[in-house]
């Protein structure tokens, strides 16, 4: 090689390795203007009282729910509304049944557990910490193509035909439900999965979930569409799912079927809440549709919320986060259980 190859490799190399460095420069005066990305589990910067707080004083980091299905339209309303308020706010929420909220919230797979039922003893124990946050129903229902939607309208269905249907198995056809001659067998159809909506129908029936008869279906979607595809069918869902959120009118192909609370054969003009959401949901404010199957629904926490994320996101829902229920298809609970909930989390 001769001295003037070899010079003009050494330019070249020089070149190279000062366009490196102003590579490399570049980049990291560039990763010293971004905020890092927030982790689903980085809680590093939670400070108490305000959560995950960069510099600018706002609240980040995720918050996982599972659960009640009753509960999830709320809590997906909830986050998004949350989020509006703190952007660096995310939430993974998830329905899969009260059972499954409870076991996932004590086991610490989630921040909070979506329940729709009442708190079990045992789980107490476990260290659930529970706060009623809204209120709620189950509904009987039945399939828009049953052929005796006038006799239903016009008489309702006695608790005792209730019991017979999904208790004793008694009450086998539409004759025993409404005594109107039909030989007909009546289809009934409850829910596979440890749900809050099954335990509180079995509560107002005198049992519990594991005492209900009929076909097992997975989840208020796929129990409602059961029983709109069968025109024999009888059922129950969560009011969320069976009134249409835009319309507020039942589910198109499902009826809401009215209780004869007062067992007198027919329904009476104080029984008779059923023809929209908003009729239903004011029925439970007023006491006219009964617990059960109404109900409070519960946000569970293993033990005291410890992140301080978590509670400002509680406390919100609390008392902000309340404004939105009733347009949600909610009941609000009342100035004072509110105040005794947001007491629990001081």
């Amino acid at each position: 090689m001769t001295i003037r190859s070899r010079t003009k490799s050494s330019y070249v190399r020089t070149a190279v390795l000062w366009v490196l460095l102003v590579i490399v420069s570049c980049l990291a005066a560039d990763s010293r203007t971004k905020s890092p990305i927030p982790m689903r589990n980085d809680r590093s910067s939670e400070v108490p009282g305000r959560g995950h707080v960069s510099g600018s004083e706002e609240l980040r980091g995720t918050i996982s729910l599972s659960g009640a299905w009753a509960l999830y339209p709320m809590a997906v309303r909830w986050s998004e509304e949350f989020r509006r308020l703190h952007p660096g706010v995310r939430f993974d929420v998830q329905a899969g049944g009260a059972g499954k909220g409870m076991a996932d919230a004590l086991s610490g797979m989630v921040d909070i557990g979506m329940v729709s039922r009442d708190i079990h003893p045992e789980e107490t124990a476990r260290g659930a910490f529970p706060l009623a946050v809204t209120k709620d129903g189950v509904v009987p229902t039945a399939s828009a193509k049953n052929p005796y939607l006038k006799d239903l309208r016009k008489q309702g269905v006695k608790k005792s035909a209730f019991e017979g249907l999904f208790v004793s198995g008694a009450a086998k056809t539409w004759n025993d439900v409404l005594r109107n001659g039909s030989s007909k067998e009546v289809h009934v159809f409850t829910r596979s999965d440890a749900c809050g909506a099954a335990e509180t129908w079995a509560a107002f029936l005198g049992k519990k979930q594991e005492d209900l008869l009929g076909v097992a279906v997975y989840g208020d979607p796929g129990l409602a569409d059961a029983v709109i595809r069968d025109p024999w069918a009888v059922g129950y869902n969560n009011i969320n799912f069976a009134y249409d959120a835009k319309t507020l009118k039942p589910v198109q192909g499902l009826v809401v079927v009215p209780v004869d609370f007062n067992g007198n054969g027919l329904l009476d003009p104080d029984e008779d809440f059923y023809g929209s959401r908003d009729e239903i949901t004011a029925a439970i404010a007023r006491g006219a549709y009964p617990s059960p199957p109404a109900r409070a629904l519960y946000f569970v926490t293993k033990g005291k919320p410890s992140r301080p994320l978590v509670r400002e996101f509680l406390l919100w829902v609390l008392q902000e986060g309340q404004q939105f229920v009733p347009e949600a298809g909610y009941i609000p609970l009342g100035k004072d259980k509110l105040d005794r909930q947001r007491s629990l989390l001081k």
